[in-house]
């Protein structure tokens, strides 16, 4: 065999390996930053679902108080009639 094929097949072989070795370690590298980019997003998340709950609470109280003033506005009605009614009453005695 000729020298120089051999050292051919030789550099082929090694460029082989040296090439499956940088796949495998960029490979590696891609999976580490996108386990990165997931628990980013994760934590994203969790705070988001964390606001969302806070305002599901905010909009729960808001609803609690517009249906207190709403009683309280409905309790000032029938208290202004009622004085009218009485207003009306000492009128016609007079």
């Amino acid at each position: 065999m000729d020298f120089g094929i051999v050292i051919s097949v030789l550099s082929l072989i090694v460029a082989a390996v040296v090439g499956f070795t940088n796949v495998k370690r960029n490979q590696s590298a891609d999976n580490r930053q996108a386990a990165a980019e997931m628990t980013t997003v994760i934590v994203k998340l969790e705070a988001i679902n964390t606001s969302v709950t806070e305002i599901k609470a905010d909009v729960r109280n808001q609803r609690a108080d517009m249906q207190e003033l709403r009683d309280k506005v409905i309790t000032v009605e029938q208290s202004c009639k009622a004085a009218h009614h009485r207003i009306d009453l000492i009128e016609r005695k007079e």
